[in-house]
Parts: C-alpha cells; structure tokens; sequence
C-alpha cells in the first residue's frame, strides 16, 4: 500500500515537472520570436564594476589643512594689490608708502603663498587620482591655478620694465589682473556652493 502511493507520488510529481517543461520556451525563445517581428528587446543589464575605495594619507590631510589656511590669505592679498597698483599707475612715483612699498611686500607674499598652495595642491591632487567623483572639477582647478602661477610669474618679470614704461606698466597690469580673475575663479570653484564632488 505504501509503494503503491510513493509510486503514484513519484509519477505525479513527474509528470508536473514534465508539464512545466512543456511550457518553458522553445530553442529560439521569445527573445528570438520578438526579433523576428522586428520588436527590439534591450540587452540584459550588465553590473558596473565596483569603484575601489581610496585611502588618503595623513600627510593628505596636513596638505589640505596648510592649502586651505594659505587660500583664505588669497584674496586680501589680491586686494591689497589691486588697490597698490591702481595708486602706481596713476601716480607713478608720487604715490604713498604704503602703494610703492607695500606692493612689492605682498606681490613677494604671493610668490610664497602661491608655492606653497602650488606643493600642496599638487600632491593632494596626485593623491586622489584614483578618485573619480570630482576629478574633473579638481583637475580643472589645479590647471587654472597652474596658468594663474604662471601670469603672476610673466607679472613679476614685467616689474621692473614697467618703472620706466607706460605700455609695460599697462602690460604688467592686464597680466596681474587676468591673473588675479583666474585665481579667484578656481579658488571659488572649490567652495561648498560651487564644488563638484
């Protein structure tokens, strides 16, 4: 009596896994049917691969700590030298102390800043190369500090014909400015409302 139900169980059971075989689709499939008719099916999702984390040294941190610290000194700099260089420029050598001067002092203070946050920056990008959120913003941002660096450079060069000449002087003006514009630019590039990343 047993056997007789674990037999009849066993074709059943058959007999149902037969059945469901007969509804799974033929060879070609309704992928195959769909195409046939001229329906595009999409292709299967593929996973993307897994972004690897990237691990930033603490020397990663110093850098950004002394970077952010010399930016903040940025801008009042620019400023101080805007206004020294406007009153050199109208006034030539009858302008204030605090003009002829304080121009000099600051564009030196400038040359110190701009190294330094030049070290930093670039190290820090380096670092996080591998980083691919914000990678463009950041490599955007070192390319116009790089071409800043290298106005300010042309400017200081243009320092000492401009004593003599109204033209060089004019030259040295244009240079410092469109310098001191694409500064500011990447520097505000990387704060909260602008920053990509």
């Amino acid at each position: 009596m047993f056997a007789g139900a674990a037999a009849a169980l066993i074709l059943a059971f058959g007999a149902g896994v037969q059945d469901a075989s007969a509804q799974e689709p033929t060879a070609g499939g309704p992928r195959v049917e769909a195409t046939r008719v001229g329906v595009d099916v999409p292709e299967p999702d593929t996973l993307r691969p897994r972004r690897h984390a990237v691990r930033l040294s603490e020397a990663y941190h110093t850098r950004l700590k002394i970077h952010k610290i010399a930016s903040y000194a940025m801008l009042p700099m620019f400023a101080y030298e805007y206004a020294a260089g406007t009153q050199l420029m109208q006034k030539s050598a009858q302008a204030p102390a605090w003009a002829t001067v304080g121009h000099r002092v600051v564009a030196n203070g400038l040359l110190v800043l701009f190294t330094v946050n030049t070290y930093t920056g670039a190290r820090n990008w380096w670092e996080t190369r591998g980083q691919e959120g914000g990678r463009a913003w950041r490599t955007a941002h070192a390319a116009l500090m790089l071409l800043s660096d290298a106005g300010f450079s042309w400017a200081g060069q243009l320092s000492t014909p401009a004593q003599n000449s109204i033209d060089k002087r004019r030259l040295h003006r244009t240079v410092a400015v469109s310098s001191i514009a694409m500064a500011t630019t990447s520097y505000l590039m990387m704060l909260k409302p602008f920053r990509r990343d």
